[in-house]
């Protein structure tokens, strides 16, 4: 087991906390920010790393004894993630396995292990895929959310404050929406990709309003939760407070890049119909529909401001993907 060290807080003890998922994009984002928070962060691998901890699965069945003992805080990132072409042949039951079995029974151990703390990072769609321009998301949900991964994450939700109600451990629940950063993947990924070429895009009219995260943000709200004595038994939306349009989006990003804007302007109504007819209403609602988050409870109650602008946000954003680029060309040069 490898530890991160950081300078002694006032009272002289440093507190330890369990990151699992920590080669992930948010773990270990976390991991390297720790030690700067003057935490001691104790990774937890899925993949054999160094001398760190390994845990290859997470599920209910998973002995975590040998890695709480003088934890004071566990910080759940890992996760079975939203994958869009799941072809799994249960998928619920997939995502249950390690995001519902497998969140609780790491709970329950951490709570006989006298853990004092067990944040858990959930997930915005929770509280549902949109808002349509009519409302934000807060911290009340009041339907189950349909989809297997969000279902599994809801569930465990449930769960874990049924085992902070038993046990006395403190359980702090975030749910951030779209998370983006350096080595960010995915759809964010895709949309750095569009913009990185010449071509113009129609996406001039969307006017539509979506709330994201910067990683940097997010994990200094996480630590905010380490350790806050309000954060103890709450459920926290975090967003970066400025929600965006694809149309702005796709100019910062251009900007960033180097690059002219080039947006032309098409009504909205046609890529609505353009998802109906290619069965695609869902990607074509999560890149032009509203998803507004509220996370005021994160600000008011625990005096929380995000250390990053938006417009810093995209710029490291765009800066690490220019360097993985620049990385990946020299790559093919060697080989030519």
């Amino acid at each position: 087991m490898s530890l991160n060290k950081g300078n002694k807080v006032e009272n002289g003890a440093l507190k330890k906390c369990l990151i699992t998922g920590a080669s992930g994009f948010v773990g270990s984002a976390l991991l390297d920010s720790l030690p700067v928070k003057q935490f001691i962060g104790i990774p937890v691998y899925r993949k054999p790393y160094n001398n760190a901890v390994s845990i290859t699965d997470i599920n209910a069945e998973t002995d975590w004894s040998c890695i709480l003992e003088n934890i004071d805080t566990v910080v759940h990132a890992a996760a079975r993630v939203h994958i869009m072409s799941d072809t799994h042949h249960d998928a619920l039951a997939e995502f249950r396995r390690v995001n519902l079995d497998g969140t609780l029974n790491l709970a329950h151990q951490a709570a006989e292990a006298g853990v004092r703390r067990f944040v858990f990072i959930s997930t915005i769609k929770v509280n549902g895929e949109s808002t349509f321009g009519r409302y934000t998301l807060n911290e009340v949900c009041t339907v189950p959310p349909e989809d297997p991964y969000a279902l599994s994450k809801y569930e465990a939700e449930i769960g874990i404050r049924e085992i902070a109600d038993q046990t006395g451990m403190e359980v702090v629940i975030i749910r951030p929406p779209l998370v983006y950063g350096a080595n960010v993947k995915a759809n964010f990924l895709s949309l750095m990709k569009l913009a990185d070429t010449p071509i113009p895009l129609p996406f001039g009219a969307i006017n539509n309003k979506r709330s994201m995260v910067y990683v940097g943000n997010l994990v200094d709200f996480i630590i905010k939760c380490i350790d806050h004595p309000a954060a103890a038994n709450q459920t926290f939306m975090v967003s970066d407070g400025e929600d965006l349009s694809l149309t702005v989006l796709l100019r910062m990003m251009r900007v960033a890049l180097g690059r002219p804007a080039r947006l032309f302007s098409l009504p909205a109504s046609l890529f609505h119909m353009a998802g109906r007819l290619s069965g695609k209403s869902g990607v074509i609602d999560r890149l032009i529909g509203d998803l507004q988050v509220d996370s005021a409870k994160a600000r008011n109650l625990l005096g929380w401001k995000p250390p990053f602008t938006v417009q810093q946000g995209i710029s490291a954003t765009i800066a690490a993907y220019l360097e993985g680029k620049r990385f990946e060309d020299k790559k093919l040069e060697g080989k030519q």
